[in-house]
């Protein structure tokens, strides 16, 4: 039998919408339709939507909602008004909703409760069952677990995760080996030691070799570090007998079975070029000096007027990346025998803010600042990025709709997973500033600050685990690797080209680079392909986003006829 999970969501304001979606994913997963990917897609957008909507059309304005599912909602509300009348509520705060917890029913051939009788998980349960104390498993059943789980994993001959451990160990024991393999490295050597497709999916069918992967992370044999850029797999643990290793396909079976010697690479140790401890920082506002500069100069005069009316400790200096952040500054004393203090050490803190007038949001949507800006507030290190919209009832005489505009603060909300504040006017942003500093000097007021740069981050973060100890990056590290002009690798050169393509996005950009991290890898691939229509769908399968759907063959053709065609495009 199984179970499905009965969810409130007393915040969504769209309950019955949630519902018919999530009644619709369902029906979809159970015929193994790739339309749940839609559905879910739709869901996860809606429970983060704040406001109240009358029909399917308003929901046009989310990430994930299209023609298909505006109209199937809009007829769904028909019925439901020709059932309920046209005073029914659609808004009301705490209609349930059931839904199955996620990977229960994707099997073929199962179906949960709530989809065979057309009721609630819940009230499909026995009643002597409800309190969850009167469930117990078959003895049985119970046996076969406890036997499962005292056996080691043991992978098919010739599956994913055989050729995924053989690949590891084979690379492990070449002179050089970096200590990981990357994506596409590992599933172009370990496709000759499998029978499916490591990079293809079968027709209605959701899994392919690489989806064992997920089991061999899970069970501690494989690590898996940095994203996207890099994206590596990094062997964390393969085992042999003492004095033994395996020299053929036939012996990865007793390789995993015997678990006696450990190949791993060395642990992690953090070592920072200073500390600051609780007492021997301040918090400070740091400004971009255009906020104060730049643009009608009574306006950024008053910004500063309100800070210093608000008793802020603010600092002006250059920001390569946002216009507002919060830094650490040591608290240092002059030295005997030294006039002056030596430099104070800083490090940020996990805040960002880009402050955004309406006028200047438009601007910014026209000459494509807008979603370049947001790309490398996502790539800065700063986990907590903030849009401070001012002026939000300004929007006369503006070259873009004011439903555009709207569109793209919701977008920077729901899509790109910004905190998106919104202000009437300059003195509104200052004391939303000024609160946010305070908070700021709380949060920190009894927290240890350890000092890493940019290229430890990500290993440090995994290590952390001192909920009164933060890992912080120091602020010329910060700066320096959010420079626009700093020099960049051809990978970083070949992302920014791959997204001046109308349609892909950064996730798209980063999906492709994880095949070709340059032009010239992409440039072979497409010298190997012998027809011009396999150039054109060469990129059409590539997996992009959490969503894992695929690039499409209309981007693909596009991206072939960039890079393919010679002379001018017509």
């Amino acid at each position: 039998m199984e179970y499905g999970r009965e969810e409130m969501y007393p915040a969504c304001p769209n309950p019955l919408f949630l519902q018919w979606l999530v009644e619709w994913r369902d029906i979809a997963a159970e015929r193994q339709h790739k339309s749940q990917i839609v559905y879910e897609k739709a869901i996860r957008s809606l429970t983060m939507y704040p406001l109240p909507l009358r029909n399917g059309g308003e929901a046009r304005i989310l990430y994930g909602f299209g023609d298909g599912i505006c109209n199937r909602l809009d007829e769904k509300l028909s019925e439901y008004y020709t059932e309920h009348g046209r005073a029914a509520p659609i808004h009301h705060p705490c209609i349930p909703v059931s839904v199955p917890l996620a990977g229960w029913n994707n099997a073929p051939g199962t179906r949960s409760p709530a989809k065979a009788t057309g009721r609630r998980a819940t009230e499909s349960l026995p009643a002597e069952e409800e309190d969850g104390a009167g469930w117990r498993q078959s003895p049985s059943k119970r046996r076969r677990q406890e036997n499962r789980e005292e056996q080691d994993y043991k992978p098919q001959k010739r599956s994913g995760g055989y050729a995924l451990l053989l690949t590891f160990y084979r690379e492990a024991k070449k002179p050089g080996y970096r200590g990981f393999m990357t994506k596409s490295e590992l599933q172009r050597k370990a496709q000759p030691l499998c029978r499916i497709s490591f990079t293809h999916f079968k027709a209605s069918y959701r899994y392919n070799a690489w989806s064992s992967i997920s089991a061999l992370i899970q069970k501690d044999l494989v690590i898996k570090t940095g994203f996207p850029a890099r994206s590596p797999v990094q062997l964390a643990a393969i085992y042999s007998r003492p004095g033994e290793g395996p020299t053929d396909v036939s012996t990865v079976t007793s390789l995993v079975e015997s678990r006696h010697t450990q190949i791993r690479q060395p642990a992690f140790t953090h070592i920072p070029e200073f500390t600051l401890r609780p007492g021997d920082f301040d918090v400070i506002l740091c400004i971009d000096f255009i906020e104060t500069t730049a643009g009608a100069s009574h306006r950024k005069r008053e910004l500063v007027m309100e800070l210093r009316r608000n008793k802020v400790n603010f600092d002006v200096r250059k920001l390569h990346v946002g216009d507002f952040l919060w830094v650490a500054r040591e608290r240092v004393q002059p030295l005997p025998g030294q006039p002056n203090k030596s430099r104070a050490r800083e490090v940020v803190l996990d805040y960002v803010v880009e402050r955004k007038r309406m006028d200047d949001l438009c601007g910014s949507i026209v000459d494509g600042r807008f979603r370049e800006q947001k790309f490398r507030m996502k790539r800065c290190g700063l986990r907590n990025r903030i849009y401070l919209v001012e002026d939000c009832s300004f929007v006369k005489h503006l070259s873009l709709p004011e439903s555009t505009l709207q569109q793209a603060i919701v977008n920077t909300q729901v899509v790109d997973g910004f905190f998106v504040k919104r202000t009437k006017d300059v003195k509104e942003s200052a004391a939303y500033l000024t609160i946010m500093t305070r908070y700021l000097q709380n949060l920190y007021l009894h927290k240890t600050l350890v000092s890493c740069r940019k290229e430890e981050q990500a290993a440090c973060s995994r290590e952390q685990s001192d909920t009164n100890t933060c890992v912080l990056l120091t602020f010329s590290d910060f700066n320096e690797g959010a420079m626009k002009n700093r020099a960049q690798t051809v990978k970083e050169v070949f992302a920014k080209q791959l997204m001046q393509i109308n349609g892909i996005s950064g996730e798209k950009a980063v999906a492709i680079l994880g095949h070709y991290d340059s032009v010239a890898s992409l440039m072979k691939a497409y010298e190997e392909c012998p027809t011009v229509v396999g150039r054109e769908k060469l990129l059409s399968n590539i997996k992009c986003g959490n969503t894992q759907r695929n690039l499409g063959p209309a981007l693909s053709k596009t991206v072939s006829q960039l890079y393919c065609t010679e002379g001018p495009l017509s």
